[in-house]
């Protein structure tokens, strides 16, 4: 049994469907990132999953349980990360914390969720004393004091700084490592190409493509390199056959795969032309591209 299933899940708001006959399934072990831009119906979606929203048609079960009707059971085995607010201003960190972990009973200690999301130096500073990442890292630090069995995280890095990225990093991998499953909702694709094992994309109210990244990059390969901003492109072309173009000041991509031959027809062309290679990059499409492939292709169909 999936730890997360939903089928044909309906939500309207008045006269307005914000998600429309959305399905998908998240699994223990794993990391599931749902994406999409704003409006997509991602935020309605995950809080009819977290019990937080009813439905207005469609089966939801989360571990087992009813969202709507079970919450209250479903609550002890889940964690919740949400994106902001939930905290009283002058709480202070490591009295929440112990709060928490004392709330939920599963063992978890106060001051090790403290350190482990690096709040050690800031456990008697107030919740409006924190930094914007600061607070991500105390939501983060209340979620895992349930000890999840699943667990939803809602932009968990927005505002974070680098070093404080990589630590919640490696605590979701560890999560999914353990068996929890991990469904993460961001508009940061680089942190979901990073931690997702699965990706499930939004648009309009429903999923236009989900599978692991592997399968969602599959025959879209490309070569994308650094060079001279005055790159004679035409000339590339007229002299190799490559057709590259121009993403920004320095920067270009090449719509194919990395064949041997093409690799050094470029790299030939450069070196003859007298220009450096700064940086080369090829293979599978990144995450953001992938993104921006399918929500375009979606707009241009509705037009």
């Amino acid at each position: 049994m999936s730890a997360v299933e939903v089928s044909e899940l309906v939500v309207r708001y008045g006269d307005i469907t914000a998600v429309d006959g959305v399905s998908f399934t998240a699994s223990h072990g794993h990391v599931t990132a749902v994406l999409g831009p704003n409006g997509a119906g991602k935020t309605s979606t995950i809080e009819v999953c977290e019990g937080y929203r009813r439905a207005s048609s469609g089966h939801v079960r989360v571990l087992g349980f009813n969202p709507a009707t079970q919450q209250r059971a479903l609550s002890e085995r889940m964690g919740v990360m949400l994106q902001e607010g939930g905290i009283y201003p002058s709480a202070r960190v490591l009295e929440t914390v112990r709060h928490y972990c004392a709330l939920y009973g599963k063992g978890a200690k106060a001051d090790v969720l403290v350190e482990q999301v690096g709040l050690g130096h800031r456990e008697k500073s107030t919740w409006r004393q924190l930094s914007g990442g600061e607070r991500q890292r105390l939501s983060l630090a209340l979620a895992l004091a349930a000890k999840p069995e699943v667990l939803f995280l809602d932009e968990p890095t927005a505002g974070v700084d680098v070093n404080g990225r990589a630590r919640i990093r490696d605590i979701v991998l560890n999560l999914a490592h353990e068996g929890c499953a991990v469904v993460l909702a961001t508009h940061e694709l680089d942190e979901a190409e990073r931690m997702a094992d699965h990706a499930i994309i939004f648009d309009g109210g429903q999923v236009i493509a989900h599978g692991t990244l592997a399968e969602l990059r599959k025959g879209h390969d490309e070569i994308r390199f650094r060079s001279s901003p005055d790159l004679d492109l035409h000339a590339l072309a007229a002299s190799t056959g490559v057709v590259a173009i121009r993403l920004g000041h320095d920067e270009y991509v090449i719509d194919a795969p990395p064949l041997p031959k093409l690799m050094a027809q470029l790299t030939g062309w450069l070196a003859e032309q007298g220009h450096d290679l700064i940086d080369l990059r090829a293979g599978a499409q990144r995450l953001e591209d992938v993104f921006r492939r399918l929500t375009a292709a979606r707009e241009d169909g509705a037009q």
